[in-house]
């Protein structure tokens, strides 16, 4: 059921249509027992993502990374070969370590990211800030959270996953809960829940969120909503009752 849910996420994601990932852009994972998770390979499409295009891992080796000051690029490339249960298993994605780390919050038994086009935009401009810590209508809310992330520019692998964690952490403690929603400054969108749906919601609506930005600065300032606003929706008892009717 995980293989086939996953498989199910990532086609959906890299549907050419969606134009959220092409070619072998983006990746997604999702949590197994006992310290496992699947994992798209690396080079693999979204799109066209089969059984032999995923790769199951240990989790333990890589989040180890994260805490080893001593390791470079060929330490974390042997790390993530050792990582797979299967020795035939093709290669893990480079961000198999981000991955793990997510997958062990609690709650969180999807993942995925990917590089959507108006999502980009913003976070390729001197916007993607303010992009992450405001909302601009209920639903963005109800799918993407009160705020995302944001993690300023670092570099993919290790580094990267390190910054994710530590943004992260520092958005659980200052907001109260974990993200739905990670924006990496110049690079994508990660998208975190409990469910692929949860995953693909929060995906989409944060490249819906994205373009109405976009069209809303072309004809003026943009207007967000309040706090006190984005409190109230995240707060309401019938929106709460619908993310489980969604599955989100």
């Amino acid at each position: 059921m995980s293989l086939s849910t996953l498989l199910d996420l990532s086609r959906e994601l890299g549907a050419p249509e969606r134009q959220l990932a092409i070619l072998g852009e983006g990746n997604t994972s999702c949590r197994l027992e006992h310290g496992d998770f699947l994992v798209k390979a690396s080079g693999s499409s979204l799109a066209t993502l089969t059984e032999q295009d995923v790769t199951t891992c240990s989790a333990a080796p890589l989040i180890a990374l994260l805490d080893d000051a001593a390791a470079g690029d060929a330490e974390v490339d042997a790390t993530l070969m050792r990582s797979r249960r299967q020795p035939q298993d093709k290669k893990p994605s480079v961000e198999a370590v981000f991955h793990a780390w997510l997958l062990g919050l609690p709650g969180v038994n999807f993942v995925g990211h990917t590089h959507p086009i108006a999502v980009n935009a913003l976070l390729c401009s001197a916007h993607a800030r303010t992009f992450a810590a405001n909302r601009l209508f209920p639903d963005e809310i109800v799918c993407c959270g009160p705020a995302s992330v944001f993690v300023p520019y670092t570099d993919p692998g290790l580094e990267l996953a390190r910054a994710i964690r530590h943004e992260t952490l520092a958005f659980q403690a200052r907001v109260g809960q974990l993200p739905r929603v990670i924006l990496l400054e110049n690079h994508g969108l990660i998208a975190i829940g409990p469910t692929a749906a949860a995953v693909k919601a929060a995906t989409l609506m944060a490249e819906k969120a994205a373009s109405i930005f976009i069209g809303a600065a072309s004809v003026g300032a943009v207007k967000f909503l309040s706090p006190e606003q984005v409190a109230r929706i995240a707060g309401r008892s019938d929106e709460h009752h619908r993310r489980k009717v969604l599955g989100i």
